[in-house]
């Protein structure tokens, strides 16, 4: 499966997304204000920011497969970044102003035994999320991006956010009604901290991160090659789900063009095959006694 063929299957994650949170936020803001429940609201509200982030990683899945044009020579693929960090955005706006409300409600006191039909809604949308995180989860590892992995991980959030909306509802039947507006409260947290996380990762990949180990990684695959007699630099950034690399390594100077390329071509292929890197540009210079000493 090539790049774009990874996108495009990440689509089918992204709209299983869209559609069950409309569904599942339809029916929460309807039942919690028939049952009269802050914790289910909220659940509702944060479920309505999801829709608006899953169609931004639709979206940026959907550029991201146009092939390079001329002002794109390494295509479109930083479009699902720029698509999470839109998500990010919204999703705390939202975590902001549904934490805000629950305090508020916490501090006035005007506290109202919510029904246990709001908790029966929130367990089987809890159940339900978790169903979807799954599913996303292995479609996001299997096409590698980021974006269906960042949906995956704020379907796993939604599914506790509805295991606390229940638990805080069930408490307030118990005459603990301040556990529903805390529930609320809670979800506001949790809102925020997937949103923070969505933006981490999407501001380390468009600045150029790229980790320590996994370079480590790649350099011992390149010096297992025979022919490499030492790498000289290392350098690798992420341009959407491809990693791309840059190498400089030191080889026999006796050795023609011809060889040297072949060398190249067959780090190229190890890996493509063990690294799942499609793009790598590999230098070759000649081995002498001084750079031994100058690049230690």
């Amino acid at each position: 499966m090539n790049q774009y063929d990874k996108y495009k299957e990440g689509e089918k994650g992204a709209w299983l997304s869209i559609i069950t949170y409309l569904v599942l936020a339809c029916v929460k803001l309807l039942i919690a204000t028939i049952g009269n429940s802050a914790a289910l609201r909220a659940d509702g509200l944060n479920n309505t920011t999801d829709v608006i982030a899953s169609v931004a990683i639709l979206i940026g899945l959907k550029i991201s497969r146009k092939p390079p044009d001329a002002d794109h020579h390494y295509g479109h693929f930083r479009a699902e970044m720029i698509a999470s960090l839109i998500a990010a955005f919204i999703m705390m706006t939202v975590g902001l102003h549904v934490l805000s409300d629950a305090i508020q409600t916490m501090f006035t006191g005007e506290f109202q035994p919510p029904s246990m039909l709001t908790a029966w809604t929130a367990l089987g949308a809890a159940i339900v999320m978790f169903a979807v995180y799954l599913y996303n989860l292995r479609l996001g590892k299997r096409t590698n991006s980021t974006a269906l992995k960042a949906a995956a991980r704020d379907n796993k959030s939604d599914a506790l956010v509805s295991i606390g909306a229940f638990v805080g509802i069930v408490g307030a039947q118990f005459q603990l009604y301040w556990l529903d507006p805390l529930a609320g409260a809670l979800v506001g947290l949790i809102i925020c901290k997937t949103a923070w996380d969505t933006f981490s990762e999407a501001t380390y990949t468009l600045t150029d991160g790229f980790s320590p180990d996994e370079a480590e990684d790649i350099k011992a695959t390149i010096e297992k090659e025979p022919h490499v007699l030492q790498i000289k630099d290392i350098k690798g950034r992420l341009h959407g789900n491809q990693s791309y690399i840059e190498v400089t390594i030191y080889v026999d100077p006796d050795m023609t063009v011809k060889e040297s390329h072949k060398i190249t071509d067959q780090i190229e292929d190890i890996l493509k095959q063990k690294h799942d890197i499609p793009h790598a540009h590999i230098h070759i210079e000649p081995f002498v006694e001084e750079d031994k000493g100058q690049s230690n």
